[in-house]
């Protein structure tokens, strides 16, 4: 069956990050119509409802008895994705969930038992893979550019004061949280270093709380990942990092390396395959601290996030490529498992943080 020219979307959850994503659906009103609002406090549902000229509801159950849509956008806490996403494919939605998916693995899977069922689109908000920076890295690694990949470095040293943790009862607890600067402010940068380096197969960490009170997880996390391919990587997460700096993911291989810092390309260096690589016996590059523009095989990269103040627009583009899934027009470029395979390296880290051991990555 023909999908409607407009996506019919129920916005379930109208907190700061649902708040964010009913802007998104404006910006792409021609192919997106909000008709309901979810939310446990009806006034933040029928403040986001009233600009959209919606419905506003207290429960999904609620909205899927009294008003018809196509798509349900979860950005409820996150140990609640499961309930809503599953209620939602079970009906025959299509479903958009704010990162990550859940807060374990067995609830990742029981939303990705539903979606098989249902045979529905999923994805699961990644919306750094959609970044020009990143997009450029993407094909600089698939063209072989930087050779094999050798070594990974996600490094998230922000700050949050203890007012962030203390504005809502959900916040730094593992029930709702699922976890601290690695799970909740870090799963983008970890996202970003698996879409890279390739599938993780063991990781190695500690955490600890040293700068805040009255939460139940970490504002520090290191560790180390194995994958398949060979290659090592680093992990350094906090949210304890005063006055907070910035997110870097650094990628380096046998022919080149790449840096984006807060959603910055801000270094590429490429040795084009069949041409020859110069040998750096200091291991100095000349243009350490710029974008080595001459190296890329396409001769030329873009400029990388020219809209800084456009902080929708990398969502816009994942909502772009889900809308056109649903159309049959686009493959799902973040589905249930691409998402799975980062959420299980931060798991992967929290369980060797607890017991001291090196864990194995199904």
């Amino acid at each position: 069956m023909k999908s409607p020219t407009k996506i019919r979307f129920a916005l379930v959850g109208a907190g700061v990050i649902g708040n964010h994503h009913q802007k998104v659906m404006k910006e792409l009103s021609p192919e997106i119509e909000l008709v309901a609002v979810v939310d446990l406090e009806l006034p933040k549902a029928e403040k986001i409802a009233f600009a959209h000229d919606a419905l506003a509801f207290t429960s999904l159950s609620e909205a899927l008895a009294n008003c018809d849509f196509d798509a349900v956008a979860v950005c409820t806490p996150t140990g609640a994705h499961a309930a809503v996403g599953i209620e939602a494919l079970n009906s025959g939605k299509h479903v958009v969930i704010e990162k990550p998916a859940e807060i374990s693995l067995a609830a990742t899977d029981e939303i990705i038992a539903a979606q098989r069922r249902s045979g529905s689109k999923v994805t699961v908000i990644s919306q750094h893979r959609f970044d020009p920076a990143a997009e450029i890295l993407m094909q600089a690694i698939s063209e072989g550019g930087l050779g094999r990949l050798t070594s990974g470095v996600a490094a998230i040293n922000w700050w949050r004061g203890q007012n962030y943790y203390d504005s809502g009862d959900w916040r730094g607890t593992w029930a709702l949280d699922g976890g601290g600067a690695l799970m909740n402010q870090g799963v983008h940068t970890v996202d970003l270093l698996v879409a890279a380096m390739g599938k993780p197969v063991e990781v190695f960490a500690y955490t600890a709380c040293l700068a805040h009170d009255r939460i139940e997880v970490e504002d520090v996390a290191v560790g180390v990942v194995k994958f398949d391919s060979g290659a090592l990587g680093v992990l350094h997460g906090t949210t304890a990092a005063y006055p907070g700096l910035s997110a870097r993911l650094q990628v380096h291989g046998e022919r080149g390396s790449a840096i984006i810092d807060n959603d910055q390309l801000t270094f590429i260096h490429t040795t084009p395959v069949g041409h020859p690589r110069p040998e750096k016996p200091l291991g100095v590059s000349d243009s350490a601290n710029q974008i080595d523009r001459h190296e890329v095989s396409n001769g030329s990269i873009p400029t990388a996030g020219a809209n800084p103040g456009q902080l929708s627009d990398a969502h816009r583009y994942q909502y772009s490529n889900f809308l056109a899934s649903i159309r049959g027009d686009e493959e799902l470029r973040v589905g249930l498992a691409e998402n799975r395979q980062s959420l299980s390296v931060i798991l992967g880290a929290y369980e060797s943080a607890q017991t001291g051991l090196p864990v194995r990555l199904a």
